[in-house]
């Protein structure tokens, strides 16, 4: 295994060079998605060592607790990344280290799955690379839960090997590798569940085991084992709902949706003129030339095969045909009953997302197919290197990781301050929340509270008092702030306009007995609130 696990991090590292060549130095802090997912894995790396039973009290949103659970919560990603974020200080490091991990945790699930159910390592490898870089994982750099993807094959090869021999300890496995995709992605576990029950079903019919009891208790320990461990993991958004009433309306899922465009659209640089042909994509889920033919042609195969390989065939292309289905959101139909039959749809706005199962599905067809011809060639460890090579160049991708800024010294100042929330300034209307994001990613020198923050859900009372906050220094703003006890104030002097500047000058002039000032230059100013006007 470890040969496999080196072979496919080399991979990993090739096709992401720029990254993996300045792991701790470069990032997509240039990008709002990107400073939430390094936040976001840094925070829950830090506190599942100095604080666990508080992960889920993000620093965002203060006085509000629970906050991570207002987007996707990367616990998975965060815990993957704690020996890398202690190790060096860095929550760039961390974030990138576990980018890297994605791929070849990825990679190597699908290539274990390809070799279990084709029997053969090459193909294996050739599918495992179809799957683990295919254009939608590129094209979700900046988000570092849908880079998540290693459940899809470890629960389907946990399956397969219940399927195999039904026993409560493979039940268990399965039920844990399913409970491990919750912690790495809230979507993909939705995914995962879907598909296992898709493949209880057929195996059940194709081997008529509707009466097997040994495998209805297997499945029924896989089930209980997955929902024990996730539950918890669902509990704070199902809290959350309980008390803000937030879902997804079905009608929102309609721009997320994916169309006939999408899925001939590419992040690759070989499939460049897709792009073209179709513009701007929500989603880019073409899945590649080789893994579309062998896909195909590894269904025609596994479907006239009068072996395992025709229940393959029908699973793997039932797995594709109702991914593709459902990504097509409410128009399509299924999404929708999908929406009204399973509660947590109504926490999902993003049906396009399930193109990455029918990707899954078209790269393990694959490996039917490219078996086939390896069997048929005199030279399978040249065809091999070819497919191998061609699918590489055919999927790399022209990354570009700009430089994270360096630490403002104000921020450093601030964490040697006694612990209190903070203010940023300008706290941004909600047109340009996005770029809170920088804040978030600046607290992680010194985790104190955050006032403002950007995520999937906002408070109401943060949105209610929006204007009011936006105005600081002024009494109403005092008042919000000495009644939520924040402490510190960040002035971001070269984010506002030049009459919007003078004002602020201005302002802080009025009420400087109530400002001590810690830090300041020509850029950025640091007070601490130390008192509230009448």
């Amino acid at each position: 295994m470890a040969c496999v696990v080196a072979g496919f991090a080399a991979l990993a590292v090739l096709l992401t060079w720029p990254l993996a060549a300045h792991l701790g130095t470069v990032g997509r802090a240039d990008n709002g998605d990107g400073r939430i997912s390094i936040w976001n894995v840094a925070w829950v790396a830090r506190t599942l060592v100095v604080d666990p039973l508080h992960v889920f009290d993000a620093n965002i949103f203060y006085p509000h607790r629970w906050t991570l659970a207002y987007s996707e919560s990367n616990l998975g990603a965060g815990l993957l990344a704690v020996p890398v974020y202690w190790l060096t200080g860095s929550p760039v490091a961390a974030h990138n280290f576990v980018l890297l991990l994605s791929f070849v945790l990825a990679a190597t699930g699908t290539y274990y799955l390809v070799r279990y159910l084709a029997g053969d390592r090459q193909a294996a490898a050739i599918a495992a690379t179809c799957f683990a870089f295919c254009p939608y994982l590129f094209a979700h750099i900046p988000h570092i839960q849908l880079l998540m993807t290693a459940g899809l094959p470890f629960s389907m090869l946990a399956f397969h090997r219940l399927a195999d021999a039904p026993t409560p300890r493979r039940g268990a496995v399965l039920g844990l590798t399913m409970a491990a995709q919750a912690l790495l992605c809230g979507y993909y576990a939705v995914f995962v569940a879907l598909m296992i029950g898709v493949a209880v079903l057929i195996v059940a019919a194709v081997r008529r085991r509707w009466t097997d009891v040994r495998y209805w208790m297997a499945i029924s320990v896989a089930a209980g084992v997955a929902i024990l461990f996730a539950l918890p993991l669902l509990a704070p958004y199902l809290g959350l709902q309980r008390a803000t009433g937030f879902q997804r309306p079905l009608d929102a899922a309609r721009e997320w949706s994916a169309h006939w465009r999408t899925y001939i659209a590419s992040s690759s640089s070989v499939h460049a003129r897709l792009l073209r042909v179709t513009g701007p994509s929500i989603e880019q889920l073409f899945p590649g030339v080789v893994a579309l033919v062998f896909g195909v042609a590894g269904l025609a195969i596994g479907w006239a095969a009068r072996d395992r390989r025709r229940e393959v065939a029908i699973l793997y292309g039932a797995l594709a045909a109702l991914a593709f289905w459902a990504s097509f959101g409410p128009a399509g139909g299924l999404y929708r009953v999908l929406y009204a039959a399973v509660p947590v749809f109504s926490l999902m706005h993003a049906p396009g997302r399930f193109g990455v199962v029918a990707t899954f599905a078209l790269s393990v067809l694959a490996g039917l197919a490219i078996t086939a011809l390896l069997k048929k060639t005199s030279r399978p460890l040249l065809a091999t290197v070819v497919l191998l090579a061609l699918t590489v160049i055919e999927l790399r991708v022209p990354l570009s990781f700009p430089p994270v800024p360096p630490v403002d010294e104000a921020y450093r100042v601030l964490a040697t301050l006694p612990r209190g929330a903070v203010i940023e300034m300008p706290v941004f209307s909600r047109r340009f929340a996005f770029a809170r994001t920088q804040y978030m990613l600046s607290s992680t020198a010194h985790w104190m509270p955050l006032v403002n923050a950007y995520s999937d859900f906002t408070p109401q009372d943060f949105t209610d008092n929006l204007e009011a906050l936006g105005g600081f220094p002024s009494r109403e703003s005092f008042a919000i702030l000495s009644r939520d006890h924040v402490r510190y104030a960040v002035f971001h002097l070269d984010l506002f306009n030049a009459a919007a500047r003078l004002d602020v000058l201005a302002r802080l002039r009025e009420f400087d007995r109530y400002l001590v000032r810690r830090y300041g230059d020509d850029r950025i100013v640091l007070y601490e609130i130390v008192g509230t006007p009448p």
